[in-house]
């Protein structure tokens, strides 16, 4: 084809012969033009240039490949592009299969065949049975996700263990911890693992230590964290794990990165999502023999969080972050983010595979029971701390004063009023001082991050609260962030239509409802989590409430969780239901005709 006196010709086959050293990959490739060819880091830099033709060696021009480029041009570009070659690291090899395996005319040397061959049988990861250490069983997904670790640490590759919310990660996660606990007892010299790290949000720390106490009591754990806890790292080994916030892990960067551990392992590892961060900086900066990341958010579309993510996980193995923003790989979406086009997405989600580990609530529902039931523990934050301990205090000295003069059974309607206002302390400080509505909440804290990882899987969820105030803060931070509800307490009228959208409409995952107006008379079969912001101590009205969505017609499992704050009230009439469940009941429900039955003792229990 002839234009303006320049003979143009249109790319014929494209070849691809890779072949192995001890520390990368080569890929050599070209383009075939006629009887010329041109070699792919040719092609890589007019593409860079922003070029659609190329200068070839008998004086014409070669029409790019467009439709090929579209397909494979930004997994070419994840590699370094060399004089006839483009070469890739050894933790790439993944990407390097896909991009073989989706153009025929391509061959590869005996080595990597043989690490194709190993990477292909991922698909057939054995499972591994719990150390004798852990206590407790593992279901056989679990089992199956312990040897998944088993594959990542035989090859010395990161990965994303992304099972939906509910299915148990940490315990996961904790059977490979006792695992290398066991090594460091048994093995001395400098083959002895050292440490593992586990960074969590500041929310998750205590029932992190919970579940550790429950299910590995011989692990070793230091909680770094807190204005008490020591710097530096000398002291690390003398555990078997350390965990910490990621708050911290920005302040004590300058230990942490000094410092090899065993595992280094991230939870909640969408705290990394944006690589300009403080937080991912600080992660990318830890030295680890191996790591993990923990998220239940799908992570197939933001290219910008995948190769955050993967820089944490495996260095380099998603290229450079330039890569993602040239604009002919991805199209932007309506926020302006950086999205894969499908051909990338399914070549990158084959390259990736074995280092993403994803089970929905939906594929291993025949090995969950039919309903989860979990107590949350929820620790306040230095502001809501010092704010629910003042009032606390003002109420010992106040109730325990009046008590003495004029009884229990005349101050009873005193006692009430300081028990809900406690309460309301342990949920929000906006509840007794609407000026502090902006404020910090633990219960908030812990919340939203689970709601919104719950809603981005696709799930739905009922969040109930007695107090229709908290309802109303959580619905403004809904609206803010335009996330669609239903809603329902004692001033709607159609309650029907809220149960029918709820139900039905797909885009409608979320339903905030006040307990009074909707612990009875409800059928939410849709949703499949239950949150119980506030506790109610009857366990015939908490049952009730999940029942909402647990009844005839569900077919899925249901998780329901109750979240408590650590160190209030709510905690000590936890203790006090066990024994006296009544009046534990005539708190919650604000009973005077029980209330009297309150001793000095269990008034001093709530109190202290």
């Amino acid at each position: 084809m002839e234009a303006e006196g320049k003979l143009f010709r249109n790319p014929g086959n494209v070849r691809f012969r890779l072949t192995s050293t001890i520390d990368w990959f080569e890929l050599h490739g070209t383009v075939e033009y006629g009887e010329t060819s041109v070699t792919i880091p040719r092609l890589l830099k007019a593409v860079k240039r922003k070029e659609s033709t190329i200068l070839l060696d008998d004086g014409s021009y070669g029409m790019l490949p467009e439709e090929w480029l579209d397909k494979f041009g930004m997994l070419l570009e994840l590699g370094s592009s060399r004089e006839d070659h483009v070469r890739f690291g050894r933790n790439q090899a993944g990407l390097l299969d896909a991009l073989l395996e989706a153009e025929p005319a391509s061959s590869c040397d005996e080595v990597f065949q043989r690490v194709r061959n190993e990477l292909h049988s991922f698909s057939g990861v054995d499972s591994a049975d719990p150390p004798p250490g852990f206590q407790g069983s593992l279901r056989p997904y679990q089992r199956t996700g312990l040897g998944w670790m088993h594959f990542l640490q035989q090859f010395g590759f990161g990965g994303c263990l992304a099972d939906d919310m509910g299915l148990g990660k940490t315990i996961q996660v904790l059977a490979l911890l006792e695992e290398r606990r066991s090594l460091r007892e048994t093995v001395r010299g400098k083959e002895r693992p050292p440490s593992s790290l586990v960074v969590m949000p500041r929310s998750l720390v205590f029932n992190w230590l919970q579940e550790a106490e429950r299910f590995t009591p011989r692990l070793r754990i230091l909680e770094h964290t807190g204005g008490e806890r020591i710097r530096g790292h000398r002291h690390f080994d003398d555990y078997d794990a350390v965990f910490t916030t990621y708050g911290t892990l920005r302040r004590d960067a300058p230990f942490f990165k000094e410092k090899v551990f065993d595992y280094v392992i991230l939870d909640e590892a969408q705290a990394i999502k944006n690589a300009a961060t403080e937080s991912a900086k600080a992660a990318r900066l830890l030295k680890g023999s191996y790591r993990l990341a923990l998220s239940g958010t799908p992570i197939e579309n933001h290219i910008g969080e995948l190769w955050s993510l993967f820089e944490f996980l495996n260095p380099g193995m998603l290229g450079t972050a330039s890569v993602f923003n040239s604009g002919r790989e991805s199209r932007a979406n309506h926020e302006g983010q950086a999205r894969l086009d499908d051909s990338h997405r399914i070549l990158l989600a084959r390259a990736l595979r074995p280092f993403i580990l994803r089970r929905t609530k939906n594929q291993v529902a025949p090995e969950l029971p039919e309903k989860v039931e979990q107590t949350l523990y929820c620790q306040l934050e230095s502001t809501q701390r010092s704010f629910y301990d003042e009032l606390r205090t003002h109420y010992q000295q106040s109730l325990l004063e009046r008590i003495q003069n004029d009884g229990v059974n005349k101050s009873k309607i005193y006692i009430l009023e300081a028990l809900l206002r406690l309460r309301q302390a342990a949920i929000h400080p906006g509840l007794i001082d609407s000026s502090r509505l902006d404020d910090s909440s633990a219960k908030m804290d812990m919340l939203l991050p689970q709601l919104m990882e719950i809603l981005d899987e696709g799930h739905k969820a009922l969040v109930f609260s007695q107090f229709t105030s908290v309802l109303q803060i959580l619905r403004n931070k809904m609206d803010d962030g335009k996330i669609s509800y239903e809603y329902l307490d004692g001033q709607t009228r159609n309650r029907g239509a809220a149960v029918d959208r709820f139900q039905n409409d797909p885009d409608t995952k979320l339903f905030l409802i006040s307990l009074k107006a909707g612990g009875l008379g409800l059928n939410l079969t849709a949703a499949e989590y239950v949150f119980l912001l506030d506790p109610w101590w009857n366990p015939a009205v908490e049952a009730q409430a999940v029942d909402r969505t647990h009844r005839i017609g569900q077919t899925r499992p249901v998780f329901a969780y109750r979240l408590i704050s650590k160190d209030t009230v709510e905690e000590k009439v936890l203790a006090l239901q066990a024994t006296k469940r009544e009046i534990a009941d005539a708190i919650i429900n604000q009973d005077n005709s029980l209330i009297r039955n309150l001793s000095s003792d269990d008034l001093s229990l709530l109190l202290s």
